[in-house]
């Protein structure tokens, strides 16, 4: 398998438990690809275990040698991780 461009995953407008299956799946599939980036400018809302999930993917791909970023992270995704107090597992992985 030739790996090189990244896989795009969009992540929807409300990221909560209804949305995760959906994006969890979207992610495995795209890390077994390669390199992957997430597209998280139109998030308006996120659950704590959609972090929790992004956080898991992330060290998934880094498992698999594969990069993993979150692209254009929208006002109110960074809001609710430095909420959280997760600005320092998701400081190397914000990208824009």
């Amino acid at each position: 398998m030739v790996r090189g461009a990244s896989k795009s995953v969009a992540l929807p407008a409300v990221v909560d438990l209804d949305a995760l299956d959906a994006i969890r799946d979207a992610l495995l599939d795209a890390i077994e690809e390669g390199p992957v980036v997430v597209s998280a400018a139109a998030v308006e809302r996120v659950s704590t275990n959609a972090l929790f999930l992004l956080i898991s993917a992330a060290e998934t791909a880094r498992r698999n040698h594969n990069e993993f970023a979150i692209g254009a992270p929208s006002a109110a995704l960074t809001s609710a991780i430095g909420r959280l107090g997760l600005g320092a597992r998701f400081s190397g992985l914000m990208r824009g």
